[in-house]
């Protein structure tokens, strides 16, 4: 795992590339590691993933299937470093930058963050069915939740691939660009999305997510109660002033 912080974005590239960046023990100990320490740290507003090498990750690294003590251990000992559970709590901006390939747990993973680019050529999929298992690591969720259910569905019991350009047209990828151009893409679609206010952020993300499990009513309650907090800070101020005299705001994060 490699992760350096350029301002405020923390950048963390998954970093097994002999190995296809397969997601083993070791990266998600190292994972939770950084993401905790990234949501903890209030200098940081966004993340990019990347994977190093010739994709982003290949998925669950099956050599270390049945290694573990005993399948209870192995249970508390995920639910104890949960991953996933972090990075779909993260109140900061989530993005995945993703090219080659994003199979099983890379697919999962880029399912779970906000914004998800992908350099053309990219072959998305989950192929867990086909092992006999499902996707576990938020999969079946994830993909219900970016594109239509009968896709989703048939991604998941079929196991088949999919390019850049089909991931884009169902919705699972926001941006399709050339290989050479993700990593700048990917910062530009970041600074893009931080020139917003700060608070209006985290409570618009707090708005879409909490309203997934709610009847519209609840949610409409639920967006108006942080539409009001929003009003509360001084930024929602600083952007009203601004749009009313035509210039560009000055946000402070409060």
């Amino acid at each position: 795992m490699i992760f350096e912080k350029e301002g405020e974005i923390a950048h963390v590239t998954l970093n097994r590339p002999r190995r296809a960046n397969l997601y083993n023990v070791q990266m998600r100990d190292d994972l939770y590691e950084v993401l905790t320490a990234v949501r903890d740290d209030p200098g940081v507003r966004a993340v990019i993933f990347s994977g190093a090498g010739d994709g982003f990750c290949g998925g669950a690294d099956l050599t270390e299937f049945g290694t573990a003590p005993s399948p209870t251990i192995a249970r508390d000992v995920r639910w104890a470093r949960d991953v996933w559970g972090v990075l779909k709590d993260m109140d900061k901006l989530t993005v995945a930058a993703m090219h080659g390939y994003a199979l099983g747990s890379g697919l999962e993973m880029a399912l779970l963050c906000d914004l998800r680019l992908a350099a053309e050529g990219t072959r998305f999929g989950l192929p867990e069915v086909g092992l006999g298992l499902i996707p576990a690591a938020g999969g079946t969720q994830g993909a219900a939740r970016v594109a239509k259910l009968g896709t989703a569905l048939a991604m998941v019991l079929t196991g088949a691939r999919m390019d850049a350009w089909d991931a884009y047209r169902i919705g699972l990828v926001h941006r399709v660009v050339p290989r050479e151009a993700l990593p700048a893409e990917a910062e530009t679609m970041v600074h893009r999305v931080l020139s917003a206010g700060p608070a209006a952020l985290v409570l618009a993300k707090a708005a879409v997510n909490g309203g997934m499990d709610l009847t519209l009513e609840q949610g409409l309650h639920l967006e108006e109660r942080l539409n009001d907090l929003a009003y509360r800070t001084r930024d929602a101020w600083e952007g009203i002033r601004a749009a009313a005299e035509g210039c560009a705001p000055v946000f402070r994060g409060r």
